[in-house]
Parts: C-alpha cells; structure tokens; sequence
C-alpha cells in the first residue's frame, strides 16, 4: 500500500458531542462494519471495555483500521472526558489530521477548546464536525461563528443543514452543489432546495475566497473581478488544510446517518496524506516520510489483554517494518524482536506481515516497549516525549483483604503500564499507598479495572497530611546524659542552640565546638540524634522543617563518654528547646489553576475563598478564564467533583506544591488533637 492512500484522522472533542457515534456510524457507511454500532446499544466497535458499556462513554483510545474505495483510514477515536485527557494527548501523537466533533446544543466546551490547543500546536490539518442537530435549541450558523473566536484557521463550511432541531432532516454539500436528506433509514442524493440556494451560493463564494488566500494566481483573478471555477479552487483549498491555514466544517446526525457520508468523502478528497505532510524534524536531521526512508515508529498507546500481555501501538512515521525485523528502541537503549504485527479494528484484530509509512498497528511480546518510546531501524534517533498534565488528586488504598498488597501492588504496575496520566507510590512518612490521577473518576476506573482484571477490591480513605513543624524563635537548651552503673559508665552533654529558618529552607546542622569541648569523633552522633528528634515533632508528631540547629558546648568524659550518650544527649536538648520554641505547625499549600468559562468565576473563586485560599491572578486563555490560586492542600480533598459540578463539567484545573505556611491556630488545635487520639 502506497502512503498516498492512508488518511489517518483522529476524532476530539469534549465528552458527549458523538465521536464514538461517528466513528461507528463511518465504519459501516463504508462496508468495514456490517451493521450500525451504538453506544446506547452496547454495540459499538469502539467501547468495548466493561467500564465503557456501563458508564456508556469512550474512557480509553479506540482504533480502526479499514478500506474505503482507493484509500486505507486508520481513524482514532478518543476520550471526550478530560480525566482520561491522556489517551487523548496520545491519539494526537498518532495521527496527520483531526476532526474535532462539537455538539450543536452546547457548542465549543472546554473539552474541544483544550483539544483543539493541542491540535493546533502540532499544527495538525484539521476540520470541524458539527453534530447531534437534530436536538432542540440547535443553531449550526451560531457555533460556526464560535470556531472564529477559537481559532485563527479560516473556516471553510462545505456541508450546511437543511431544517432546524427536530425538522432537521439532512444537509447541503456546497461543492458538488447537492442535498443529502433522511428517507426510509438511509440518506439519499437529492437536489438543493430553493430556500437554501442563496446560502449555498455564499458558502461557495467564501471557498474560492479561502482558494485566493492560498494561491496567488487565484488572488489575481479575485482582485481583478474574473470568474473563478469551483474545480480550481480544490487544490488551493487542500493546500491551506494540509498547511495549517484553513479548517473545514461540515455537520450533521450521526445517529440517523446524516452528513456522515459527506465526512467520509472529505477526509479522503481533502485531507492529506502522511507523504504530503512537512519532513520529520529531529534536530538537524530531516526524515522524510517515505518507505524508501529509515524505519521510524512511535508507541502512541499500550494495551493489556489477558492472554496476549502487553499490546503496544505503534504509528509508522516513514520506512517499513516487516515480521521477523529487528528494531531499535533509543528511548530504552535496547532491541526488539518483531514476531507479529496486528491491525486493528476495535478489539478485533487482523495479523498483517508488514507496516509501512502511514500504517498504525498492534506489536505483542516485546521485551521492553512501552507508551512514548521511539522504534527505529538502526539509528539512535528519538522522538520527542510526550508530556501528559501532572495528577491532581491522590488518595490512599487500603486492602479490603490481608495479604494483597502484592497482588495491589503489581495490578496498579500493570494499569499504569496503560496509563502514562496514573501513578502510585507507598509514601513511608504517612505509611499509605497513595494513587494518583486526574479526577476522582479517573481514580474510580482504575480501581474497577484493577478488580475486574486482577482480582483484588480495595478501599479508598483520605491521605494523611504531611505537616511540619518548626520554631518561630530562637532558643538554647543543654541535654546531658549521665548513667553510672558497674564497670563503664555513660555520659554525653551537649548545648544547641535552635534558630527558625525562611520557609523552604528545610534543615541545617552547624559544628560549632571550640577548644574541643566535644571530640569531633562524637559530633556526627550528637547530628545524628538531632536528626531523630527532627522526625519526632513535639507538637503533633510531624518532622521539624526549617530550622537550623548549632551544637556550640558541651564535655565530655575520657572513659564513660560514647556515641550512644551524646546521641540520647542530643535527644534531650532538642525535647528541652521544643518546650520554650514556640512550636507552630506548617502546612503544604498548593499552587493550582483552575481554567473555566467566565460564567462560572464568581462561583468558582467564592469557593477557593471558602477553601482559604489566596486568588494570585486571573487571565484570560482561549474563551476561558485561568484562576490563579494558593489554597491549603487540606482544603483540595475531592475539588475535581466540586469544580465539576459548579461548572456543568466545563471547568478543569492543575495543581501542585508549591511551599509550606503556618497553620491558623484554631485549626493547628484540631490537628493536635487528632493526632494524640491517633496515638491511643
């Protein structure tokens, strides 16, 4: 197969617009599929996971590849909801184009707008969908006058509807000058009808217009007043998509098969393919996607299926790679061994002997591979990595059953194998596996996941909060440590002074002896038990941070003296300046930017006040508002549900540490206390 007829699109867009819908809706407009998948029906070739028919959504990237007429699509159908934004990033990772879907009741929602973002920064050629207008309060002309305000594309309308909410009942291709209307379950050419004439005839003019931009004889003709043919304008037309410079729009109901058809043939008649798309650029080096070109692959996505282990996705960017090669991996400097190759259509999957530029396919069993590698054939030549958002909640497991922290342990190893967005860890200062994600629902999946397909169910509680504690003045306290009792004695004596340091400056141990008071050979345990007392607190029984904390005088004894005495010496001067240092308790406060629609700011700032936290800033990004905030990390438990519901699912936020700040006091009491029922 030529890289000419590849097209390979993938499908964004915030949760809820019909990428699935389309998605299935091509697969058997085109033959690929013999009957029409749904989502409602749990029959789509797309959702198949357990977790996708019961929530009835896409949570994770879906793949097909098939014929249509001379042309091989690989299309990529991607989560709409912004916890699983991951298989998202990597779906714009693995294709040339994109579609993005946009509902026609709710027009361009965060979800679409953050997408597009991305799409735009890989400059990826790209059109709009405008679905689902069958529904009530639709307005297709009001939401492509919305793309204007997202995007500095040209937007290029070549499909329009015809009828409105429930009367609407087909579309108008501007090109070939026809109508596409719903009859008896199937969509039948049919010709334009006269109401719509003027419009088609202004959608036309403003086609040759974009044609003009692009081509410079064409501008010529434009200026001077001549007439200019549809058919020398596709060229221009498919220049300025594949440049970047023009985004399509057409719609329709995906549902009832409207306008999907008029989709399929423009992404095969104007979207490029992989051989028209600009040199790969890796440094100084340029590769060209081409067969005749080096191998070059990316591991967009990794799968794991029961019986076959990992199943990794890979895109080919240029050169060929058949059964039986052997690649190189740079990104984990080693090599693989290519045994099978699979193209797939949903979860089913079709064994080929070969990939080649353009193509996107399934390998098995390799030793080493995982999500964001590079695959090549000799050089060492890596593709830049790919940068998923940070996690923005954590909460802790604990085993609903003894004795599976193993089986927990190497379940959650394997879910993030799939999910580069997830993450775990066992935190030894609060003793609780922490997992971490980007919203509670992400977090709920995976937990589902890890007990449907590794047996294990777990209980997900609160983390405990690492507080610290300091002194807010300087003190000086003696510890001396004297034991006498048949045969050696013990006797250590030393003098600390404690001084509070600037936040962030976390602990100093300074050496300042004279004379010799203390041997030198007793100071490293005299910091040693300084060093224990910082991980004991006084207050609450957190760690000791940003302090300094000098040894200036002391004695010794010549024989009853030892490593052990100026330990537990140190031990008590530290317990003697704790009890006049007024001790005050810190807590992580964390930096966190909360992107929503300005409908929802008085809303959303009103609760991080309530939150105690400190609005930074505000600025403005795309059609959003960004809240700039420090807020107590306390204060966070759960925000993603909160934010969630306040802005109807339209707002999103990051967060991370950013410093330490002294707890009010009335709550440094509540914090104490607990912790002392604790110690019960």
């Amino acid at each position: 197969m030529s890289a000419k007829s590849f097209r390979t699109v993938g499908f964004f867009g915030h949760a809820g617009g019909g990428k699935t819908t389309v998605c299935d809706t091509m697969l058997y407009l085109t033959g690929a599929n013999n009957r029409l998948g749904k989502v409602a029906d749990e029959t789509s070739v797309f959702d198949t996971d357990p977790e996708e028919l019961k929530r009835g959504c896409s949570l994770s990237l879906g793949l097909a590849t098939f014929p249509y007429r001379d042309y091989t699509f690989n299309i990529v159908d991607t989560p709409g909801y912004l916890d699983f934004i991951g298989d998202a990033l990597s779906g714009v990772e693995a294709v040339d184009c994109a579609a993005l879907v946009v509902d026609a009741t709710t027009g361009i929602a965060v979800g679409t707008e953050r997408m597009l973002q991305q799409v735009e920064k890989k400059n990826l050629p790209s059109l709009f969908f405008v679905n689902k207008l069958k529904k009530e309060n639709t307005d297709f002309y009001a939401v492509v006058k919305t793309f204007h305000e997202i995007t500095k594309r040209k937007i290029v309308v070549l499909t329009i509807p015809i009828g409105a909410a429930e009367k609407f009942h087909g579309v108008v291709d501007i090109i070939k000058d026809k109508a596409y209307v719903a009859k008896d379950g199937k969509v039948v050419e049919t010709d334009v009808p006269a109401d719509l004439k003027d419009k088609v005839a202004e959608y036309r003019d403003q086609f040759i217009e974009a044609a003009a931009e692009i081509d410079d004889n064409l501008m010529t003709k434009f200026v001077e007043g001549k007439e200019i043919a549809l058919d020398e304008c596709l060229e221009p037309v498919k220049k300025g998509v594949c440049e970047g410079k023009i985004a399509l729009c057409l719609c329709g109901e995906a549902l009832e098969l409207i306008g999907v058809q008029n989709l399929i043939d423009t992404i095969a008649e104007f979207l490029p393919s992989p051989d028209l798309l600009p040199d790969i650029s890796l440094g100084s080096q340029k590769i060209k996607r081409s067969d005749d070109s080096e191998f070059l692959g990316f591991v967009f996505k990794t799968a794991v299926e029961a019986h076959l282990g990992d199943l990794c996705y890979v895109r080919v960017f240029s050169g060929k790679m058949p059964v039986g090669s052997v690649v190189n991996n740079p990104t984990r400097g080693g090599e693989e061994k290519i045994n099978q190759i699979y193209q797939m259509k949903g979860k089913e999957k079709k064994e080929t002997n070969q990939l080649s530029t353009g193509m996107i396919g399934a390998l098995v069993k390799l030793k080493d591979t995982h999500t964001g590698d590079t695959l090549t054939g000799k050089s060492a030549v890596k593709l830049p990595v790919m940068e998923f958002p940070l996690p923005s909640i954590s909460m802790a497991v604990v085993p609903k059953a003894k004795g599976d922290e193993e089986k927990i342990s190497s379940g959650l190893s394997r879910l993030r194998n799939e999910d580069p967005t997830f993450s775990f860890v066992f935190d030894p200062e609060i003793k609780q596996l922490l997992i971490s994600g980007i919203g509670e629902l992400h977090l709920d999946v995976i937990l589902s996941r890890l007990q449907r397909k590794y047996g294990v169910s777990v209980d997900l509680v609160k983390p405990r909060m690492k507080y610290r504690e300091t002194f807010t003045k300087k003190t000086e306290a003696q510890g001396k440590y004297k034991k006498q009792t048949g045969g050696h004695g013990q006797y250590g004596d030393c003098w600390l002074k404690i001084e509070p340091l600037a936040r962030g400056q976390g602990f100093e141990f300074v050496d300042d002896i004279t004379q010799g008071r203390i041997p030198n050979r007793y100071i490293p345990s005299v910091e040693k038990g300084v060093r224990e007392s910082l991980e004991l607190g006084f207050l609450a029984g957190y760690p000791f941070a940003d302090i300094r904390v000098s040894v200036y005088d002391g004695s010794y004894h010549d024989v009853d003296s030892s490593d052990i005495a100026f330990k537990i010496a140190a031990n008590m001067a530290m317990k003697a300046n704790a009890e006049k240092g007024a001790i005050v308790l810190l807590e992580p406060i964390s930096e966190i930017e909360v992107y929503v629609p300005e409908d929802y700011m008085g809303d959303v700032i009103g609760d991080l006040n309530s939150r105690r936290g400190k609005i930074m800033g505000m600025e403005v990004v795309g059609r959003n508002q960004m809240i700039k905030a420090l807020v107590p990390e306390a204060e966070m438990y759960k925000y993603s549900t909160s934010l969630r519901s306040m802005t109807q699912g339209r707002g999103y936020f990051s967060m991370k540490f950013h410093h330490y700040e002294e707890v009010p006091r009335e709550i440094t009491q509540r914090i104490v206390e607990d912790a002392k029922k604790e110690k019960k």
